[in-house]
């Protein structure tokens, strides 16, 4: 199965958590479970943004599939070592 690519917002926080889960479910939902959400743009990311992603990340292990991290802009990068999320997705 193909690995779909997923270009995360420049600000991943509460405002656009919501639109992100009900598109990753919609693929979760036809049968996708291989993602790749490039963080090339996005500069911040929320404590409702990182529940999102760890929330579909379960779902998409729960169906023999993975979430993978690209491009990890500094700050946001730093969030996910805090919260020890680096040793949760494999970050390419």
């Amino acid at each position: 199965m193909k690995e779909i690519t997923i270009d995360m917002p420049a600000v991943f926080s509460v405002d656009e958590a919501g639109a992100f889960r009900e598109t990753l479910r919609d693929y979760i939902n036809s049968g996708e479970n291989r993602f790749l959400l490039d963080f090339q743009k996005c500069t911040f990311i929320d404590s409702t943004g990182l529940g999102v992603i760890v929330s579909l990340y379960k779902k998409c292990v729960e169906n023999g599939g993975t979430i993978r991290l690209r491009s990890l802009h500094p700050n946001v990068l730093k969030i996910f070592e805090l919260t020890r999320l680096t040793n949760v997705f494999e970050i390419v």
